[in-house]
C-alpha cells in the first residue's frame, strides 16, 4: 500500500546521504520533497502541514546539524514523528467479567462479516472462546457467509434470520454467551451510511442493549481521506473505541492510515492484509513506520513465522542440516510452511533492503517461480526427492514434462539446489569452514541493509 510513498521518501534521503554535512537549505529542499510525497499519499493536509514542522524543529536543531552522520540523523527524527504520527498502539480492552462484547460497524462493502471471522480467529488462537453474532439482517448472504466462515474457522454463530430486530438478536446472543461461557461475543452489524439517521439510531439501540467495550469501525483503506470522515461521523454518533483498517494488501495510497489518528483521534488496532482469515495484523505504529521508510519489519515477519511454523518439524528440520541431510522434500515442506505466511512479495517488503533488491519486480513473480518450483518438485518419484544425483536425463525429461516446464528449468532448480547444500555444510560444519561459512552469510545480510 505504501510502495509509491516509501520509493519516494526513499528518494528524499538518498539525496541527502550524498551531501555530507546539512544546511539549512537542504533540509528546506528534502522537507519540500517530504510534503509533495504526503500529499500525493493522500494524507490531510492539516496533518502534512504539522508533520513536516515538527520534523523542520527538531532537523534544523543541534541533534542534526552537529552529528557525523546528519542523513541518518533526519530519517531518525522523521521515523520518530511518524510514529507520532500513527499514534500509541492500541489494543482490544478484555479487562473485566465476560463475556466482552466486541461491535463491529461500518459501510456496506468495506469488510465487516469477514474481518469478524478473522478477529474472531486470532481470539480463538490467544485462548479466547469466541462467538460471532449474526446481526446483518439487511443483507441475508451476510448470515449465511458468516455461517460459512464459522464453519471454516471452528467458531460457532449465533443467528436467529433476517426477520428479528437486530437489537434483539444481539441481546439474546449476549444472554447465551453469559450462560455457555463465551469469553468473546462478536457483534457483526448491518453496513450503512453514517448519514443515514434510521439505521445510526439501530446501532445506537444495538450499543444501548449490549453494553459493547469496543466498537470497532471497519474502513477501507482504498477509500482514502473518505475514510477519516467516515470514521469522525461514527465516532460522534455510537463512540468509536478503534479501527480495522482493510485491503492495506492493496494499491491504496495510505493517506488514510497515517491520517487518521490524529484527524479522528481514533485509534487503529487491526489491519487486514490479504483475503485469507488469518490475514490480520495487530497493529503496531512502530512496525508500519519502518516499512514505509522502507526498513524492513522483521519482528512481523517473525511472528508470521512462528505462527505456522511446526515446532516439532522445526528441530527434526535443524537436525538435518547438521547432518548435510536436508533434501527435496524437505526443501518442498519449507516453501509450504513459507507460502503459509502470505504472499512472498509482503514477506520480502518485511526485510530492511529487500524492497531495493527487488524494485522493478512484479510482486506476482516470486510467487509463480514457488509454484513452479513446487510442480517440479511434486513431479519427481520419492527417491528422486530424496536422491537428485540419480536424475539423469531421460528422468529430467520425464519431470519436465509433468511439471509443465521445460529440462532448463529443471536442471537450474537442481543446480541451484546443490548450491544451497553446499552452503548448508559450510553453515553447519566444524571448524574454520563453519566459521568463514557463517561470516560469508553475515556479510550478505549486511550488504542488505
Amino acid at each position: 500500500m505504501f510502495e509509491n510513498l516509501s520509493d519516494k521518501l526513499q528518494g528524499v534521503f538518498s539525496g541527502l546521504s550524498n551531501r555530507g554535512k546539512l544546511s539549512e537549505a537542504d533540509v528546506d529542499a528534502a522537507l519540500r520533497e517530504v510534503r509533495l510525497a504526503l500529499l500525493e499519499a493522500d494524507v490531510n493536509f492539516r496533518v502534512v502541514k504539522d508533520f513536516v514542522k515538527r520534523v523542520r524543529e527538531r532537523a534544523v536543531g543541534v541533534e542534526v546539524m552537529k552529528s557525523l552522520t546528519p542523513a541518518q540523523q533526519v530519517v531518525k527524527i522523521v521515523n520518530e514523528e511518524l510514529i507520532a504520527t500513527l499514534g500509541e498502539p492500541a489494543r482490544l480492552d478484555l479487562s473485566g467479567p465476560s463475556p466482552h462484547v466486541i461491535m463491529l460497524v461500518g459501510l456496506q462493502g468495506s469488510g465487516k462479516t469477514t474481518h469478524a471471522a478473522k478477529l474472531a480467529l486470532s481470539l480463538r488462537k490467544s485462548g479466547q472462546r469466541p462467538l460471532m453474532v449474526a446481526a446483518d439482517t439487511r443483507r441475508p448472504a451476510a448470515i449465511t457467509q458468516l455461517e460459512v466462515l464459522g464453519r471454516q474457522i471452528d467458531v460457532p454463530v449465533h443467528s436467529e434470520g433476517d426477520k428479528v430486530a437486530p437489537p434483539k438478536i444481539c441481546a439474546n446472543a449476549v444472554k447465551r454467551a453469559r450462560e455457555s461461557a463465551y469469553s468473546v461475543v462478536l457483534l457483526d452489524t448491518a453496513g450503512r451510511l453514517h448519514i443515514d439517521d434510521k439505521l445510526m439510531h439501530e446501532l445506537e439501540q444495538v450499543k444501548a442493549k449490549t453494553n459493547p467495550q469496543e466498537v470497532l469501525l471497519v474502513v477501507d483503506a482504498m477509500t482514502g481521506q473518505d475514510a477519516v470522515r467516515v470514521a469522525d461521523e461514527f465516532n460522534q454518533r455510537v463512540g468509536v473505541t478503534g479501527l480495522i483498517l482493510t485491503k492495506v494488501d492493496g494499491d491504496a495510497r495510505g493517506g488514510a492510515a497515517i491520517s487518521v489518528r490524529s484527524v479522528t483521534g481514533v485509534p487503529i488496532k487491526y489491519l487486514g492484509v490479504g483475503e485469507k482469515t488469518d490475514a490480520l495484523e495487530v497493529f503496531h505504529p512502530d512496525r508500519l513506520a519502518s516499512r514505509i521508510l522502507g526498513m524492513g519489519d522483521v519482528l512481523t515477519a517473525i511472528e508470521k513465522a512462528q505462527s505456522v511454523m511446526d515446532q516439532d518439524q522445526a528441530l527434526k528440520m535443524g537436525q538435518k542440516l547438521v547432518k548435510g541431510e536436508f533434501d527435496l522434500e524437505d526443501f518442498r515442506d519449507q516453501l509450504q510452511q513459507l507460502k503459509q505466511m502470505g504472499p512472498v512479495s509482503q514477506l520480502l517488503d518485511m526485510i530492511p533492503g529487500m524492497s531495493k533488491l527487488t524494485a522493478g519486480v512484479s510482486p506476482d513473480v516470486t510467487d509463480k517461480q514457488m509454484k513452479v518450483i513446487e510442480a517440479i518438485i511434486n513431479s519427481m518419484t520419492p527417491g528422486e526427492r530424496r536422491n537428485p544425483r540419480i536424475i539423469n536425463g531421460s528422468r529430467k525429461r520425464r519431470i519436465a514434462r509433468g511439471s509443465g516446464t521445460s529440462v532448463m528449468e529443471v536442471n537450474e532448480l537442481l543446480s541451484q539446489f546443490r548450491q544451497m547444500q553446499r552452503m548448508m555444510k559450510q553453515l553447519t560444519g566444524g571448524g574454520k569452514r563453519g566459521r568463514g561459512g557463517m561470516r560469508g552469510l553475515m556479510g550478505m545480510l549486511g550488504g542488505m541493509e
